[in-house]
């Protein structure tokens, strides 16, 4: 998988902390809603899709990997037992997997402008700096543990990014309070339909109490 590395890919770790709002909803290539923006700054929203895949393809953990690409054009990779890959490419404009969405399996001429390839001539990658970005490292772990774990990580994150964007907390305390969450959470294994309700109440509690904490 690929992300972008957000606003913050080439920011010093030691200044996040005075990040603010409106430079974390400034996404350097795509033009989405605040709370995925805010995911993408955090790269929480990389850690939703190694679960995702992990759910989908049965991928294991171990064989899902994110790399940092700042360009946005390849979106995805598949690397097979004999080393050849496959690639996703597109524009990054988020009508392109919208409209993809509502015509699977079929695909339909689209108005956005087709790739060009010797305009967007050069791609970059580097490796994920789980130091800057620890929303990743959390998801890996909560999809890993299974349970009701992914489910406290959600919530969390959910609740973490709202009051971010009402400037109640910082951007560094989004990840130390899912992390919190996480670390004082019961996990059900197997759990069913009322056992994640109930997990999503406790989240709920317990983050208000994180809060305090701070």
């Amino acid at each position: 998988l690929t992300g972008s590395g957000g606003p913050f890919r080439a920011f010093p770790i030691e200044k996040l902390k005075y990040v603010t709002k409106k430079d974390a909803l400034k996404h350097p290539n795509w033009k989405m809603g605040k709370k995925i923006t805010i995911d993408s700054a955090t790269m929480m929203n990389k850690g939703f899709e190694v679960i995702e895949a992990f759910w989908l393809f049965n991928i294991p953990y171990d064989k899902i990997d994110i790399v940092i690409h700042k360009e946005s054009i390849i979106h995805s990779m598949i690397e097979y037992i004999d080393g050849s890959i496959k690639a996703q490419l597109s524009e990054p404009n988020m009508r392109t997997p919208i409209q993809f969405a509502l015509t699977y399996p079929e695909r339909l001429k689209t108005e956005i402008d087709y790739f060009d390839f010797i305009k967007n001539n050069t791609f970059h990658f580097e490796k994920v700096d789980y130091n800057k970005f620890p929303c990743i490292k959390l998801a890996y772990e909560a999809g890993r543990k299974k349970g009701t774990y992914p489910t406290v990580l959600n919530v969390a994150n959910d609740l973490s990014v709202e009051l971010f964007l009402k400037d109640k907390i910082k951007f560094i305390d989004i990840p130390l309070i899912i992390e919190n969450c996480l670390s004082r959470h019961d996990s059900i294994n197997n759990p069913n339909l009322d056992d994640i309700y109930n997990t999503i109440y406790w989240t709920e509690q317990n983050f208000k109490k994180e809060l305090v904490r701070l």
